[in-house]
């Protein structure tokens, strides 16, 4: 008892003696610059997480993002009989840019096809449409499903449409009609058959879609039987692709916008806009963490001075304590208590004004469809931030307070 009695009357008779010269107006002048800096780095991370759902489909951690391309359509070209393919060239050009991370080429059918669609079951009646199909490498679709493969040793065509083209006939057609609306699940049990014909050819086969699609608006088959039909009914001659699908890093990088204008290429859908919005909000988040991170280096640097000049105050009194066998750890701890404290202070208060605005902007984020992101990254920050400036200010004290041992010695 007597012992823990005399540590804690040393203890505080060690912080009133080198607490004479603090000047409450720099560790204020500190904690502000601080927490101003903190807040605006936290927040800025966080409303980033809460925003970035309104531009993501796709919800992943490393989203990856697709754009379609196809080569500019011109009166003279047309006139002139020009092509709108792309070259083998073209794309190996376009997979040698720094955003593009793969090319996907979109195959089409050289042959007749006509799809027939089979109402009301057995003596019922059918509708049929001449149609096209489309391929392109699995890796790019976003329909998972065991049955994605053909065989032609059992003819069923797996089939993905465009999510777009359901609701087209959902809200278009069949409301103008007054005809029932379908739901995805009935449309793959509606029995399908397509009749293809050329090269001398002419069958009959039986078709499913096995899901539909929000990235492609087409009507998608495996390559595999794209290949085969192409070879059975069509010339079998691969031919350059007039569509390419890209797998980008950010599709609103406007280098990868200045390269498309400069050769021609032109974007389907409204991809390029919301990339375009994403990009300019990734990049005005990027500044914003950047001026705060500065403005908390500042901070830091400010508390690093005032610590100094303390200590530059108080030189006697710690050569003294120092000669009195006070060790340089004993007489830096006051210090770095002092400071452990006041970044505590400031990380508490920091997230307190994060969580209060955060509060008041995601109900106008919820109106626009989103609930908003996870909170533990921007908390993540927030430590790894202020253990950061933390560290650098004790290994700044004890480096001070060695050096005086070191003179003393």
């Amino acid at each position: 008892m007597s012992n823990t009695s005399n540590n804690y009357s040393s203890k505080h008779l060690k912080w009133k003696l080198l607490r004479k010269h603090i000047s409450p107006a720099q560790l204020v002048g500190f904690s502000l610059a601080s927490l101003i800096g903190l807040t605006i780095v936290i927040l800025a991370v966080q409303f980033h997480q809460d925003v970035r759902p309104i531009f993501n489909d796709e919800e992943s951690f490393i989203k990856k993002d697709y754009l379609i391309i196809t080569r500019s359509v011109s009166t003279a070209g047309t006139l002139l009989g020009g092509s709108n393919e792309f070259s083998q060239a073209a794309i190996d050009d376009i997979e040698a840019q720094p955003w593009c991370r793969k090319v996907g080429k979109f195959s089409s059918n050289d042959y007749s096809l006509y799809a027939t669609i089979s109402v009301g079951g057995a003596g019922g009646g059918a509708m049929g449409t001449m149609l096209f199909f489309e391929s392109i490498p699995s890796e790019f679709i976003d329909v998972a499903d065991s049955d994605w493969k053909f065989d032609p040793e059992k003819p069923e065509i797996p089939v993905i449409m465009s999510r777009d083209y359901l609701s087209l006939y959902n809200f278009g057609f069949a409301a103008s009609q007054g005809l029932p609306q379908i739901s995805e699940g009935i449309v793959s049990k509606v029995p399908l058959d397509f009749t293809l014909r050329g090269n001398g050819h002419n069958d009959t086969m039986k078709g499913r879609i096995v899901g539909f699609s929000n990235r492609l608006n087409t009507i998608v088959v495996p390559q595999e039987f794209m290949k085969w039909s192409n070879e059975r009914y069509g010339s079998g001659i691969d031919r350059n692709p007039s569509r390419l699908i890209l797998e980008v890093n950010s599709p609103g990088d406007v280098k990868m916008q200045r390269y498309f204008d400069d050769h021609g290429y032109q974007v389907a859908g409204e991809k390029m806009q919301q990339g375009k919005a994403q990009y300019f909000l990734n990049l005005i988040v990027s500044i914003v963490i950047v001026v705060g991170i500065i403005i908390s280096v500042l901070a830091f640097f400010v508390l690093m001075l005032s610590i100094y000049l303390l200590l530059q105050k108080n030189t006697k009194k710690l050569q003294d304590l120092l000669l009195l066998g006070y060790s340089p750890a004993q007489v830096s701890q006051p210090y770095i208590n002092m400071v452990l404290a006041i970044n505590a202070a400031v990380l508490v208060l920091a997230v307190i004004i994060m969580l209060l605005a955060r509060a008041y902007y995601l109900p106008m984020l919820q109106a626009m469809g989103t609930s908003g992101g996870t909170i533990i990254i921007a908390l993540i920050v927030a430590v790894v931030i202020m253990t950061l400036i933390s560290v650098g200010n004790i290994i700044a004290i004890k480096r001070k307070i060695k050096a005086l041992w070191i003179q003393q010695s």
